[in-house]
Parts: structure tokens; C-alpha cells; sequence
């Protein structure tokens, strides 16, 4: 069987990027059981209300939603399990002292296969306020709307 290249993605967490303002990404890899495998190669998973926790420096994600191996016998996974994280210990150092800090948190942002391994890119970020939120879809639509000038400028400029 051939060796899988590049990267599949599975599931994203778009809703973290409204609610989070993200200061770090850290790519991390996941220790799964071969149901749970299986069942991401199907493309099923749910990031919406998972998030990062640090327990005794080892990285443990919650919450996030796996659904069982249609096929799996009674050696099937739960679906809502926590799953350790593999980072490097400087990372998780500095992953800890950091969320430790007030209105800090670590939050997943996508569940993907790098390379036949399942990876997940998590983020350190910090809550925003409503205002907050609506300042950056402002920004957002501005940025748009300035492309759309500009295309239509350059569209007139060829014809």
C-alpha cells in the first residue's frame, strides 16, 4: 500500500476564530485507538465544544466528538473521550504557564491527517468581547468590499 502524502483535513473549528482572539498555533499530534482511526478516515469529528487542558505537564484535549466505527465490535471507542496530546515539553511548558494567565485559554482550531498521522492544530487565545467581535466582521466586510473595488477597477482597465 502506498505511504499517504500531504494533508487531509477532517473537521475545523471556524467558530473559534469569532470567539477567540488566537495569539500561538502549535500543531499536535494525537494517541487514538484504531476505531477512533477508522472512523476519522470516514471524515467524521466535531470540534465545537472542545478545548485544552494541562493535567500533571502532559496536554489532554475534551470534548471533542468522534463518533463510534459503524463497523466496530465491543471494542469500540466512547465518542466524547479525552485524548492525550503528543507536544514537546517546551511546548507544553510554555502552553501551561501561558493559559495559567487570566482569560487565556487553548482551543483546537482543526483535525486533519498529515502524512497518514492524525495531527490537530491547537491555539492559545484569548477571549473576545462582543465589541470585539463586531469591530473584526467590520473589518472583514471593509477588506471585501476594497477587493471588490479593486477588481472591478482593474476589470475596466483591460477591457
Amino acid at each position: 500500500m502506498a505511504k499517504e502524502k500531504g494533508r487531509k483535513m477532517i473537521a475545523q473549528n471556524k467558530k473559534a476564530r469569532h470567539d477567540y482572539l488566537i495569539i500561538d498555533t502549535y500543531e499536535a499530534g494525537l494517541v487514538l485507538t484504531g476505531t477512533e482511526v477508522k472512523s476519522l478516515r470516514q471524515g467524521r469529528a466535531s470540534l465545537v465544544d472542545g478545548f485544552v487542558q494541562m493535567d500533571g505537564h502532559e496536554a489532554w484535549l475534551y470534548n471533542v466528538h468522534v463518533p463510534e466505527y459503524t463497523q466496530g465490535t465491543w471494542t469500540n471507542h466512547s465518542a466524547r473521550r479525552k485524548r492525550k496530546l503528543l507536544l514537546h515539553r517546551e511546548e507544553i511548558d510554555k502552553l501551561e504557564s501561558k493559559s495559567q494567565e487570566t482569560g487565556h485559554t487553548i482551543v483546537p482550531l482543526a483535525l486533519y491527517f498529515k502524512d497518514g498521522r492524525a495531527k490537530v492544530e491547537i491555539a492559545l487565545a484569548k477571549g473576545k468581547k462582543e465589541y470585539d467581535k463586531r469591530q473584526t466582521l467590520r473589518e472583514k466586510q471593509d477588506r471585501r468590499e476594497a477587493e471588490r473595488v479593486i477588481s472591478a477597477v482593474r476589470r475596466k482597465q483591460r477591457a
